[in-house]
């Protein structure tokens, strides 16, 4: 992975501008059927709450490999290399991806005391930045839990702790909202895990980003919960990469969220939950009720 900093994210143009741009925006909706309008975008600035932090450049895809992730047909204004202000999109989940996977009881000494276990998240359980957290009248007792995550950018398996950085492409948010009712009478944990909404992940991919001991809290309804770093994690980044391709083939796009070692707050609708990573920023989703 590349040491120099900067971000990616994964952008879509708000509707507003289709009001100017109507015919090249219904072009480039008819050359897109199968996906929403997407397109990937970076920004360099050291600082990402300054002006210049908030001004972004298209780019190509960083996944060219993965259809789930190819930029849209070009409308006005949106082509690569042009330069677009974070008022003109909207940031979607990161990346889109074959494979997301969560490791189990991964805190400190008693998780390492255990052998690595990884667990599958539905890819169908992510929404993006802002997106709602949708809760079921009937899904009881909910958790986030905020945590450093993985983007992997190529095909990788067998990796060593040699080369287990060389697949990374950078890190996101994660949040791996849990279920702990259905957790505990699902011993896979698909229920618990993957009901739709339950991962958000964003806003960006920060590539470049040293992981060793980045701080990790969540803020529950403006309440700073007690934080961890990624230090407090059993199992390292290089050792989940080393664990996960021992046994398949990593994609590019997939998501491996590490694991949560800081305090939570059961959410129920009305709540706003805000995932903090240091050196990424911040996750926020608002917690509904499902109609």
């Amino acid at each position: 992975m590349t040491n120099a900093t900067y971000r990616l994210a994964r952008v879509r143009p708000l509707q507003a501008e289709t009001t100017a741009n109507q015919a090249g925006a219904a072009a480039a909706d008819a050359a897109q059927p199968t996906l929403p309008e997407q397109f990937f975008v970076r920004n360099d600035a050291a600082d990402f709450a300054s002006p210049e932090g908030r001004v972004w450049h298209i780019v190509e895809t960083p996944f060219p490999a993965s259809p789930a992730n190819q930029n849209s047909a070009d409308r006005d204004g949106w082509t690569l290399g042009a330069t677009v202000a974070e008022d003109n999109f909207t940031f979607l989940a990161p990346c889109a991806p074959v494979n997301v996977f969560g490791m189990a009881h991964n805190t400190g000494a008693p998780g390492r005391a255990l052998p690595p276990q990884a667990f599958h998240k539905a890819a169908s359980s992510i929404v993006g930045p802002g997106d709602a957290i949708v809760l079921s009248p009937t899904v009881g007792y909910v958790d986030p839990e905020a945590e450093l995550t993985i983007v992997v950018g190529r095909p990788a398996r067998n990796l060593t702790l040699a080369n287990a950085r060389e697949p990374i492409l950078g890190f996101t948010i994660g949040n791996d909202v849990s279920a702990r009712d259905a957790q505990k009478s699902d011993e896979l944990w698909i229920s618990a895990k993957s009901p739709d909404t339950f991962t958000p992940l964003g806003p960006w991919i920060v590539v470049g980003l040293a992981d060793d001991g980045v701080a990790i809290s969540i803020v529950h309804n403006g309440t700073e919960l007690a934080p961890a770093t990624s230090n407090d994690l059993g199992w390292g980044v290089d050792e989940i990469l080393v664990y996960l391709s021992s046994f398949m083939t990593l994609q590019p796009g997939d998501v491996i969220l590490t694991g949560f070692p800081a305090e939570c707050r059961q959410i129920t609708p009305g709540d706003e939950v805000i995932c903090r990573v240091g050196g990424i920023g911040e996750l926020r989703n608002p917690v509904i009720a499902e109609i």
